[in-house]
Formats: C-alpha cells, structure tokens, sequence
C-alpha cells in the first residue's frame, strides 16, 4: 500500500494512505543497512510502501525515490546527517534580527544547502514589532542583501492580528498549493507562525530564555500540516546550528550565486578564491559586488566541518 510519511516520532511515522487513512508504521530491521547514512532513513514528505499488519500498525518495506530533500549533519554523530524533509517545493527559513539573532552564517548555510537540490528559498522576517529603530535599519541592510542575490524575503509578526498588514496572512498566497518546509533556529517563532496560519493545530510556544537570548525547543519531531487553502506546511524543530552534509569544496562555490556569477572570470577554473592570482571573486568583494558576510560564511564553509565552529555569528 502506498502512503506518504506526514509525522516522524523517532521510532514511529504516521503515513497517510491514498484512500486517507493514518497508519502507525515502523521500519523494518534491515532497512538501516542499505547504506543510508542517516539518523533518519525515512523523512517527513517520503512517498513509501507499507505492509500492513493484524495490530493496525505497519511495515515501511520501500522508500521511493525522493525529488530533493533538505539535509543537514546531524548534531550528536558528525559522521551522520538528519533530513529535514523530503519532495518539498520550497522552504520558508524563519528569521529573527534580535530576539534571538539569527546569524548570517546559519542563513548562508542553510541556503546553500537548499541550493545543492535545487529547493527555493523564501526568507521570513519574524518580531518585526519587537525591533528599534537601528535593528529596523540593520534588517532593512540585511534584506536588500539578499533580495539583490535574488531571494525573495517578507517581514511579518506572527501574532499580530489578521487585519494588520504584517500578519501571518501575508503568507498564505505564497503557501497555497505547495509543500513548505518551514525551517529557523530555536525561538524565532515558527510554532507561533503556525499557529496563526492554523489556529486549530494549537502547537506548544515557550518565552525566549532572557539569559543568552536563545530560544528553547518546543517543537520536538517533524510534522506535515495540511493548508485548507491546498498544500502543506512542514514544521521542524528549532535548529541551532546547520552542517551541511556531502558538500564537495569544488561544489560549494555554485551554490553561492554570486560568488559563482563572478567565479567564471577567475583566471583558474578551479580557484577556490582564497588566495589564487587573477581572482575575480576577490576583485568582486573588494568592490563590494559580494557581501563581506556572505563571503566570510563561504570560508567558514570551505575550511571546517566541524559541528561547533559555524555557530558563531559573524
């Protein structure tokens, strides 16, 4: 029986039958070792085959093959990478300027792992209301960086309510009909999105830790929530930092567009625009054609893949 996978537990997934009934599937035993290096071999957004049982509950037998997925490494086992969601049409990276910060570097990792499987970006501005007057300056700096690279960015408050012109309703054309994965740090106020999106989901919110500015996980597994509107929303759980995972350094360059637009008229072609003569990447950046910041999280990308370094804020 085919199904698709809309809520991941850890041991359990719900899986929604064509004929849309929710059955409480787990994997087989051997379906770990095929190879897939994952904490999660079945992803929120998977189209699988299930074997049903007396109990109710089934087997996951087959995954089918994915049209893109978003993955990151996986936080605890560095050899290991968690997938976000599979077959997404787009993903919606929540944002906060201040309360908490979000940091360019965890932007720029996280675009250009949507990148590498070709999944479009929308960048979400969240607590626009909670800024002053230079953090308002400063997003408005941030948003025509990256509007100029060619992502499209929206300013919102999640809680504002639905006749004032940021609220959550400004989303809702962008969403209809498309699968979304809905991603950001800890805090920036993704299950309060949701919740004004759909009211009667009621997702769990928690206060912003006032000690480090940080927000606190409330969301604890992946889920898909069907759009009355048509399509569906994917939300995740706050992440901290995002590592991305099989990225070659070779690639890397491409899945910055801007870097990659100027690296064609490097005189080496395969110039890592570190320290090579005739680098037009650095030209670029002296001219201030590419963004210091978008240039320094492109470094920090191509020299570590160590989990801890690119949580820093650049």
């Amino acid at each position: 029986m085919r199904g698709l996978v809309i809520k991941n537990t850890g041991s359990w997934y719900s899986v929604k039958t064509e004929d849309g009934k929710i059955v409480e599937s787990k994997i087989k035993g051997n379906f770990r070792l095929k190879g897939i290096r994952s904490t999660n071999p079945v992803a929120v957004g998977d189209h699988v085959q299930i074997i049903t049982n007396q109990e109710g509950t089934a087997f996951i037998s087959e995954i089918e093959d994915r049209r893109n997925y978003i993955i990151r490494k996986s936080s605890n086992l560095s050899k290991q990478s968690h997938i976000l969601a599979a077959n997404i049409d787009q993903a919606f990276l929540v944002v906060t300027t201040n309360y908490p910060e979000t940091s360019t570097t965890f932007i720029d990792r996280f675009l250009a792992g949507a990148e590498a499987y070709q999944v479009p970006v929308t960048l979400v501005f969240n607590k626009i209301d909670l800024l002053n007057e230079d953090e308002l300056h400063y997003q408005k700096a941030v948003i025509n960086l990256y509007e100029s690279i060619g992502y499209q960015c929206v300013e919102v408050q999640a809680n504002a309510k639905k006749d004032k012109t940021s609220s959550a309703d400004t989303l809702k054309p962008l969403l209809k009909d498309k699968i979304t994965l809905l991603s950001g740090n800890s805090g920036v106020g993704k299950s309060t999105l949701i919740n004004s999106l759909l009211p009667h989901v009621n997702l769990r919110t928690a206060d912003i830790s006032d000690a480090h500015n940080t927000g606190m996980h409330t969301t604890t597994f992946s889920e898909m929530l069907e759009l009355p509107s048509g399509g569906y929303i994917i939300d995740t759980p706050g992440i901290k930092g995002f590592g991305t995972f099989d990225i070659e350094k070779e690639e890397l360059t491409s899945y910055f567009r801007e870097i990659f637009k100027f690296s064609k008229e490097c005189r080496f072609s395969n110039c890592t625009h570190t320290h090579e003569p005739g680098c037009a990447v650095r030209k670029a950046l002296e001219d201030h054609y590419i963004a210091e910041s978008r240039y320094n999280s492109y470094l920090s990308m191509l020299e570590d893949k160590d989990e801890e370094k690119y949580r820093a804020a650049f």
